[in-house]
């Protein structure tokens, strides 16, 4: 493991990081707010550190498989530090774990608060939780690889440890295009929306903020209702198809754009576009048949209802109704829709709708196969077989996540947290949703929990958000491990016999007078 590596790439994250809170100061002293002196000694502070850390190590060539799990995480827990440093400099929040709190539920897009009154907040903070949405939304690995060429250094390594899903897709032949046009796809769809809520009468300050905060599936709102605040259909449905398109694989969206629309073709999109219609109408008939959805009609119920299951499918959090008013039943299948998820290569977090999906097709195959024991039951995806491998792969992501889920909501009881609030917390942070059940649910927030609870959820939002292995190897021997002389030469010789038996093989198997 060679450490300066790890500084290195970690200082360009911090430079990149600081263009947007001087961005953020900007609009700070244009609004004249309080905190603009907050805002310019962060912008200082980070563009200071990145920039030592950049220029007294280097790289020397590409990055190890086990340095991008590092730089990875790193990256996330530094960017945590740096973005809580302007909420303590503010004055808005007092406690140092708190701040980190707020600053890591905005980079994982979980949107889990520490704040009760939000309105009363500057317009530099309230604008820096949207930005913090924004950027942890496609990856702040992915923007650094984007607008940085230098750090295409060993780019697919961080890539592969950041991306959430099974396994990355390329859009183009070098990382670097490929994380430019999911950039591009990203702020396109960011900017429509936008101008659609400035046409439904919010305010640009509002419009902006809620589109950062709706494409990244954040769910950080500057309203203290949040969606509810604003009582208008066209309002709530555009968040609904955006909340939406947010949870689709950004993929699909590129090939849109390009004239070879895909949807209709890729199964994970039609298994998570049924889940989320089936678990509308249930909820539907459940709501219309409470007494205070009863004299309103049929739409808003609809409304309502369809906007919590985007809204908490594709993990944004934000709420246009109270849903811990609702019956049990809702709320448990609300729970329930924590854990899928939205797609992989979205925005959103869960298990993804890929993973749910693989699970249960290889469930079907294995009960088959009880009945036909020597029948031959691959697992398909599409028209694709799923390989053994991703198989285990993904049995043992699940088998994390689930583990990680009951772990953390049992110590958050041995912290003192009745058991709805527990779980309700877990789930909410695990699958980086923001609201959860009990004691933080729709209307509430984090900020009355002690430091202890928030370290807890901080770290499920981490490992949430980077598909628990990029956090779990941080714990295993092997990744820090560092060898000798002799380990690298017996590797290095081991290698150069594998090279030769190569050889050795294609010209074996090259017809005479074609040898190379």
């Amino acid at each position: 493991m060679r450490f300066r590596h790890l500084i290195h790439v970690v200082g360009i994250i911090l430079i990149a990081l600081a263009a947007g809170l001087l961005l953020t100061t900007a609009v700070a002293w244009l609004y004249g707010g309080p905190d603009v002196w907050a805002f310019a000694g962060s912008t200082v502070g980070t563009a200071v550190v990145g920039l030592v850390a950049f220029k007294t190590t280097g790289l020397e060539r590409d990055l190890t498989v086990r340095e991008g799990y590092a730089v990875v995480s790193m990256a996330w827990v530094a960017v945590g530090v740096a973005g809580a440093v302007p909420y303590l400099l503010a004055g808005v929040i007092s406690s140092p774990v708190a701040a980190f709190f707020e600053s890591v539920s905005g980079f994982t897009t979980t949107g889990a608060t520490v704040f009760s009154e939000i309105e009363t907040l500057p317009r530099g903070v309230l604008l820096w939780r949207a930005l913090t949405q924004w950027f942890g939304g496609m990856g702040i690995i992915v923007l650094g690889i984007a607008i940085l060429p230098f750090l295409g250094v060993g780019g697919m390594q961080l890539f592969r440890a950041e991306v959430p899903g099974p396994k990355p897709e390329r859009l183009a032949p070098r990382i670097r295009q490929t994380a430019t046009l999911l950039w591009y796809v990203y702020g396109g769809l960011t900017a429509v929306q936008a101008i659609l809520y400035l046409v439904g009468g919010l305010s640009l300050f509002e419009a902006v903020t809620h589109a950062f905060t709706t494409l990244s599936t954040g769910g950080f709102s500057p309203r203290n209702a949040s969606i509810a605040a604003y009582d208008s259909p066209f309002v709530h449905y555009v968040t609904i198809l955006f909340m939406y398109l947010a949870g689709v694989n950004f993929t699909l969206h590129f090939q849109a754009l390009n004239r070879r629309p895909g949807y209709w073709k890729d199964s994970e999109w039609k298994f998570f576009t049924f889940v989320v219609l089936m678990a509308t109408l249930i909820m539907v008939a459940l709501n219309l048949a409470r007494s205070d959805y009863a004299g309103l009609g049929f739409e808003p119920a609809l409304r309502d209802s369809l906007f919590q299951v985007v809204s908490i499918s594709t993990t944004t959090g934000f709420v246009s109704a109270d849903y811990e008013k609702w019956t049990v039943g809702a709320q448990f299948l609300l729970l329930m829709l924590m854990f899928m998820g939205g797609m992989a290569g979205s925005t959103a977090g869960g298990m993804k709708a890929m993973r749910i999906y693989v699970l249960f097709r290889q469930g079907l195959a294995e009960l088959k196969r009880s009945l036909h024991p020597q029948a031959v039951l691959p697992t398909w995806l599409g028209k694709k077989v799923v390989r053994d491998a991703t198989l285990l792969r993904i049995m043992a992501f699940a088998l994390f996540f689930i583990g990680l889920f009951v772990g953390g909501a049992f110590v958050m009881t041995l912290l003192g947290h009745d058991l709805v609030t527990a779980v309700g917390a877990s789930a909410a942070s695990i699958g980086n949703i923001g609201p959860g059940l009990g004691d933080v649910g729709a209307v509430d927030n984090f900020g009355w929990m002690g430091p202890v609870s928030h370290l807890v959820l901080i770290f499920l939002m981490l490992a949430g958000r980077l598909e628990i292995f990029t956090v779990l190897v941080l714990f295993h021997p092997d990744l820090w491990r560092r060898y000798g002389r002799k380990s690298r030469a017996r590797g290095d010789a081991a290698r150069q016999v594998r090279q030769a038996e190569f050889k050795d093989k294609r010209i074996r198997l090259t017809p005479p007078g074609r040898e190379t």
